[in-house]
């Protein structure tokens, strides 16, 4: 990036040292994410001492989740009605900081950058000038929006949830049904204020394409929609969650919707669909057994491996054939990912959680897909 000249820095601010062309002083942000994000994770721990389920006491057919759905609760220092006089924590209720840490974990911290970065990209390829408006748009999209897609999924799937193996970590928590309430709250408190904004902002087609987001969000996890229990649409449905923001990203800025864009965009929901469809197949089994439908459990695990190896391969022809230069270089991101399905494509009903090594190799992949796509983005605003 300093290379390409899209920011250069005041150099007597600098002490000049310098690790190739980055000065020193540039490694002060990757340094505090390393001090600071570990810190705000042990502030947000549970004490040892202080776990108690407040999950209606009752344990579910997965006993072994039970330390997946507890709650912390301090313990008070003397009961009701004691000489002290102190009143008694009220039986179920969490503290402020348990309440945050699972709203957070809810949210899932690790896929905020795949709906913000879409739309900054786009936003600033297409010429973005407003700097506030890009900066709301931007947060909103990666921690409210968020909040609202992940935490209404886990507040309606919760019994698939507590019967799902890979639940309970980096692909998503449990959420105990005593949050449930106060993360629908939290969802909508968080996100009307934004949304309030941009839609008084927006043009006409941008706030349509937001509006849309946002019921795609809603609709995919609650009822009566409940699109994700609708086969095909649930990958539609869930790839749109994603395209959206790019596309509103366009449209905020005004941008001119060319062959290359929309090959771009194409493209790109191809890319999710084929990814949501990949990942219900190793919930195959956790799905049936709670009686929720998908993609994957109507057309089986082995086939629908292999319309996700289909589409990824259609993405990978659509930014060829359309992408223009350097855009072509993107159709890299769906290549590997169809390199990465590619040994599960004979994976089976019965074998379909064999499926979860692909999908944690996806996460981690797109890291490496992000940094692909930074690079086009670098090349085209540089003008290269």
């Amino acid at each position: 990036m300093i290379a390409a000249d899209l920011f250069r820095f005041d150099a007597s601010q600098l002490l000049g040292v310098r690790v190739g062309l980055a000065p020193l002083e540039d490694l002060a942000w990757p340094l505090a994410t390393a001090l600071v994000l570990p810190a705000l994770a042990a502030a947000a721990a549970p004490r040892p001492a202080e776990r108690v389920r407040v999950d209606g006491g009752t344990s579910s057919a997965r006993g072994e989740r039970l330390a997946a759905t507890d709650v912390t609760l301090p313990r008070p220092a003397t009961p009701a009605g004691t000489a002290s006089g102190a009143p008694a924590e009220a039986p179920g209720r969490a503290p402020a900081r348990r309440v945050l840490a699972r709203l957070v974990g809810t949210a899932r911290p690790v896929s905020w950058i795949n709906t913000a970065y879409p739309f900054v990209a786009a936003y600033l390829l297409a010429g973005g000038s407003s700097w506030w408006l890009g900066i709301v748009a931007s947060l909103y999209l990666l921690v409210p929006y968020n909040l609202a897609m992940y935490g209404i999924n886990d507040v309606f799937d919760h019994e698939s949830d507590l019967a799902n193996p890979r639940k309970g970590g980096v692909e998503g928590i449990v959420l105990e049904r005593g949050l449930h309430r106060t993360t629908l709250v939290a969802a909508l408190v968080t996100n009307v204020p934004f949304l309030v904004v941009l839609l008084a902002a927006g043009t006409t087609l941008a706030n349509v394409v937001l509006v849309v987001a946002v019921v795609a969000v809603v609709g995919y996890s609650a009822p009566p929609l409940r699109l994700k229990e609708r086969p095909v649409l649930d990958s539609l449905t869930s790839s749109t969650h994603f395209v959206a923001p790019a596309v509103y990203g366009v449209a905020l800025a005004g941008g001119a919707w060319t062959s290359e864009v929309l090959a771009v965009l194409a493209a790109f929901f191809c890319w999710g669909a084929a990814s949501h469809a990949f990942g219900a197949v190793q919930d195959v089994r956790a799905d049936r057994a709670a009686g929720i439908g998908s993609v994957a459990t109507v057309l089986g695990a082995r086939r629908t491996t292999r319309l996700a190896l289909a589409v990824y391969a259609l993405a990978v022809v659509v930014l060829l054939v359309g992408a223009g230069w350097p855009g072509r270089v993107a159709a890299l991101v769906p290549l590997l990912h169809l390199v990465n399905v590619w040994p599960h494509r004979d994976v089976t009903d019965t074998t379909c959680e064999t499926a979860n090594a692909g999908w944690r190799r996806f996460l981690w992949l797109n890291q490496v897909c992000g940094f692909i796509v930074t690079l086009v983005v670098i090349a085209v605003l540089a003008g290269w």
